[in-house]
C-alpha cells in the first residue's frame, strides 16, 4: 500500500513538472510574435480625501502621456515610444519586436513610466505603482498565438496639495 502511494505521488509530481515545462515552452514560443502590447491605466489620487475615498476613489486621467524605453544588453536605447491615455485613463503601447537591422527587442529590458499629465490640477507624478521610476516588463499577462500582452500599473498622479516638499538641508 505504501509503495502504491509513493508511486502515485511520484506520478503526480512528474505530471506537474511536465505541465510547468510545457508552459515555459509555450511562453518562449509566444515571444516569437512580431508585436508586443503594453497596457495599463493612469489615475488621479487625491490625498485630501478620507482613506476609503483615497484608496477607492481614484479618477482616470484622459490625455496623460506614458512612455516605453527599451534597451539592449549594452544599455543603449533601442526603442522609445509613447501613448496618451483615453477617457478611461487607459493606454496601449504597441511595440514592434523586430527592430531595424533585424535585431530582436527583449521585453525584459523595457521600462514603462509616466511622462506628463494632461491637467496640472492633478499633475504631480507619484511612484505608487512605479509610475515615476518605471516598471519593467517581467511576465506577460496574456500569451495567445501572435499576441504577447503585458499589463503594468496602474500609475498615479496626485494634486499639488499632496506633493511632499523637498528640503535642501534634509530637515
Amino acid at each position: 500500500m505504501a509503495q502504491m502511494i509513493t508511486t502515485l505521488v511520484l506520478l503526480i509530481e512528474i505530471l506537474f513538472l511536465l505541465n510547468y515545462v510545457s508552459q515555459i515552452a509555450t511562453t518562449a514560443a509566444a515571444y516569437d510574435g512580431d508585436v508586443i502590447h503594453v497596457t495599463g491605466k493612469v489615475m488621479c489620487q487625491d490625498c485630501t480625501l478620507n482613506y476609503d475615498q483615497w484608496i477607492n476613489g481614484s479618477e482616470p486621467i484622459k490625455g496623460a502621456v506614458v512612455s516605453i524605453t527599451c534597451m539592449d544588453e549594452r544599455e543603449r536605447v533601442r526603442y522609445y515610444g509613447s501613448d496618451k491615455t483615453d477617457e478611461r485613463g487607459q493606454f496601449d503601447l504597441i511595440v514592434d519586436k523586430v527592430l531595424y537591422g533585424g535585431k530582436n527587442l527583449k521585453p525584459r529590458l523595457c521600462n514603462v513610466r509616466l511622462v506628463s499629465p494632461a491637467d496640472q490640477s492633478c499633475g504631480i507624478p507619484t511612484d505608487f505603482g512605479n509610475g515615476q521610476t518605471g516598471e519593467k516588463l517581467v511576465q506577460p499577462f496574456m500569451v495567445f498565438k501572435d499576441l504577447v500582452k503585458f499589463v503594468v500599473g496602474p500609475f498615479y498622479y496626485t494634486t499639488p496639495m499632496c506633493d511632499t516638499p523637498k528640503y535642501e538641508n534634509n530637515y
